[in-house]
């Protein structure tokens, strides 16, 4: 067998054999990322009753934190560490109260359509602002 062959050979045994192994390197388990200053897609599209996972993959401490002025009427707020206000979010934000950290997640469903403003506490003047547009 001349090197050409062989080399094309060991290509494609390696090639098959890693086939089955992309199971941990397939979809992401997060729909936004928190990067140092930024979520990650900045804006996404959900449809009503879809739950929407944010992970911190960067080593700062974040809040999801929603903009009570923009949400839609009659939807339900939502704050990591469970405040059931902007106001008592920011309240009880001193670096650790609603943080997420490093490789964490937080989740919520979303069950009226409209755009959802949300923000970082601590990074907010930094520009850490997202939208989720909620579709029927």
């Amino acid at each position: 067998m001349d090197r050409r062959r062989f080399l094309a050979a060991v290509g494609t045994a390696a090639s098959l054999s890693l086939a089955g192994c992309g199971g941990a390197l397939g979809k992401d388990d997060y729909d936004v990322g928190m990067t140092g200053t930024a979520f990650r897609p900045y804006s996404l599209t959900a449809s009503v009753g879809d739950e929407v996972v944010w992970k911190n993959t960067s080593t700062r401490a974040h809040t999801v934190t929603a903009d009570a002025d923009q949400i839609p009427d009659g939807a339900d707020y939502f704050a990591s560490g469970g405040y059931d206000s902007e106001e008592a979010a920011r309240e009880a934000w001193d670096g650790a109260n609603g943080a997420i950290t490093s490789d964490d997640y937080y989740r919520h469903t979303f069950e009226v359509p409209g755009t959802y403003t949300y923000l970082c506490i601590p990074h907010e003047q930094a520009g850490m602002v997202g939208t989720v547009t909620v579709e029927e």
